[in-house]
C-alpha cells in the first residue's frame, strides 16, 4: 500500500505549506459525486487523526483515511502545467472508467 508524489508535486506541495505557514501535509482523499461517482479530495491537514494513514516523500506527508485508502492505494499524485493550465493529476491504477469532463472517476 503506498501513495507516492512526482518531484513536482512535492515541490509545489512543499510551497502551499510554506505559504500557508502551518499544516502537517496534504489529505488525499475521496468524495462520492459527479457523473462517474467519485471524486478526488485535497485539503490541508493540521492534525493527523487516528487511523490515519501517513506516506512521505521528499518531506512531504500525504494523509489518507482508511475509507479512502481503498479507492486510492498505488495512487501517483503529479503537478502538470499545460499551456495555460495547471494542477494536481491523479494517477490512479483503481480507476476503470472517468466521466468525459475527468472531474469524477469510479472504481
Amino acid at each position: 500500500m503506498a501513495i507516492t508524489l512526482t518531484d513536482a508535486a512535492a515541490s509545489r506541495v512543499k510551497g502551499f505549506l510554506e505559504g500557508r505557514g502551518q499544516g502537517q501535509g496534504l489529505r488525499l482523499g475521496v468524495k462520492t459525486t459527479g457523473c462517474s461517482g467519485m471524486a478526488y479530495v485535497l485539503e490541508f491537514v493540521d492534525e493527523i487523526e487516528d487511523g490515519d494513514q501517513v506516506f512521505e516523500h521528499q518531506g512531504i506527508k500525504i494523509i489518507v483515511s482508511p475509507k479512502s485508502m481503498v479507492y486510492l492505494d498505488g495512487t501517483e499524485l503529479d503537478y502538470t502545467k499545460e499551456g495555460l493550465n495547471e494542477g494536481f493529476k491523479f494517477n490512479n491504477p483503481n480507476v476503470k472508467d472517468m466521466c468525459g469532463c475527468g472531474e469524477s472517476f469510479n472504481v
